[in-house]
């Protein structure tokens, strides 16, 4: 038997005997994972290993972004609607919609803010979490894409592509630090543990690694073909290769590569548990996740999706804040 499908039973009869289990699972976390081609939304239990829900989503979406208080924030670029939803039902709870270009999404819990960038006009929106409401708007490079705040809440990033640059502002104030040339056509980017922040360049095939404090770009690190989405687990950076069906390995203490894991076919969105015990790597044309252990590297389970899985952002809920 297959050691994913000894895993699964081995969790569920933990479960319904009301044992907890430490293993390789973490039991609070559920993965929402956003279906562009189908326009729906999966929900994912990783200590079942199994999907429980699988709600409508319309409107193409792609970004995603969890919050507190049984939040999940949605973007769907085919019809320029944020919204607000249900963790629990998938309820929609408020709604906006942003006339340009609005992709990309972060949540910022210190101050109840939502970030989305805007790919056609330059721009990031600052929005209310709760009511979505219009606060302010931050200017960018060409394309902004991917969004990130750090870890201690100072500062917020987005991934301007087709400046092939990196805007960075004072998350409190909102002013604008920096902007910071990296790679060829940077799209997904996140800050490690440590504060430095990894930035994926889809047109270079590496990923650069800055100091936003600074500014200064501390390292650029070859990856596989169109690196996408970044996550970090037991003192590594994986990233996804769309092109290469495959996770890129980094030391974060040499930033040297490691290794390679392969998953499903074009893997985008990427996130880990808040053990680091688990990765979800949803893989937009196999319409499946990947789970994976990061101290093994290898996949334990594959789970189907809705259609056309991206889960641009962070999608793991359920205990990480």
């Amino acid at each position: 038997m297959r050691w994913s499908n000894v895993l699964a039973q081995q969790v569920r009869y933990m479960l319904a005997l009301g044992l907890g289990f430490t293993a390789n699972v973490a039991l609070a976390d559920i993965a929402y994972i956003t279906c562009q081609n189908g326009e729906e939304l999966s929900r994912i239990d990783l200590a079942a290993m199994r999907e429980t829900a699988r709600w409508p989503l319309p409107g193409k979406p792609a970004g995603v972004a969890t919050g507190t208080d049984n939040d999940l924030f949605t973007v769907s670029a085919g019809s320029k609607v944020v919204r607000r939803l249900s963790m629990e039902t998938g309820e929609t709870l408020s709604q906006i919609t942003l006339e340009g270009g609005p992709i990309g999404i972060a949540f910022d819990p210190r101050r109840e803010r939502l970030f989305v960038s805007n790919w056609y006009n330059k721009r990031l929106w600052v929005l209310d979490s709760v009511t979505l409401r219009v606060e302010a708007e931050l200017p960018t490079g060409l394309a902004p894409a991917g969004i990130a705040i750090s870890n201690d809440g100072r500062i917020l990033a987005s991934a301007d592509k087709d400046d092939n640059q990196v805007s960075v502002f004072d998350a409190e104030t909102l002013q604008p630090l920096r902007q910071v040339p990296v790679g060829i056509r940077p799209f997904g980017l996140r800050f490690a543990p440590d504060g430095r922040l990894f930035v994926g360049n889809v047109g270079s095939n590496d990923v650069s690694v800055l100091d936003a404090s600074t500014g200064n770009v501390l390292a650029t690190i070859p990856v596989g073909e169109r690196p996408y989405g970044i996550a970090f687990a037991k003192d590594r950076a994986f990233v996804s290769n769309q092109y290469a069906n495959s996770l890129s390995v980094i030391s974060l203490e040499t930033l040297e590569p490691e290794a390679l894991v392969e998953v499903g076919e074009y893997p985008e969105g990427i996130d880990a548990t808040e053990n680091e015990e688990l990765l979800v790597i949803a893989n937009w044309f196999d319409n499946t996740v990947s789970i994976v252990d990061p101290n093994t590297l290898s996949v334990v389970e594959t789970l189907e999706t809705c259609d056309g899985p991206r889960a641009f952002g962070r999608f793991l809920g359920g205990g990480r804040q």
